[in-house]
């Protein structure tokens, strides 16, 4: 319940622009493993809310996400790979996570696995697909790096 409350208490401040409330309500919980925090705090690193503009810092918040099987996340997190935000720039990682993050309802990504997929060797799209199902298969313990 508290935790609850903490989470409600660091979203209203979100929404209302007090994003160092936020930031300080969502903290915590992100770091005992809450994927729905650590979501947000990426999603504020991504945009500079409330902190310095870092990729690398949303990168490492959404991978959190991400292998607690959140779609968002994964699918965010094939984004940074595609355009290389935070990471370096990788047509293979981006297919994987866009492809774990479409097997887990997200639609778009899909869509922009199949459009990553347009600029990938076939034996890359292989390779990508393999290293999905290692992920998926590894309950998102081995993802690719």
């Amino acid at each position: 319940p508290v935790a609850a409350q903490d989470y409600q208490k660091g979203y209203d401040a979100y929404q209302a622009g007090d994003y160092a409330t936020a930031l300080q309500e969502w903290r915590p919980l992100a770091e005992q493993g809450n994927a729905t925090a650590q979501f947000n705090l990426g999603f504020m690193y991504y945009n500079g809310k409330g902190v310095p503009q870092d990729y690398a810092e949303a990168f490492k918040w959404w991978r959190l996400a991400a292998e607690q099987g959140d779609a968002i996340a994964q699918s965010n997190l094939g984004s940074l790979y595609e355009y290389g935000q935070g990471v370096l720039q990788d047509n293979v990682m981006a297919h994987m996570w866009y492809n774990l993050a479409a097997a887990n309802g997200n639609e778009k990504s899909g869509e922009w696995r199949d459009e990553i997929a347009n600029k990938m060797t076939p034996a890359a799209i292989e390779k990508a697909q393999a290293m999905a199902r290692e992920c998926i298969n590894s309950g998102y313990t081995k993802c690719g790096d």
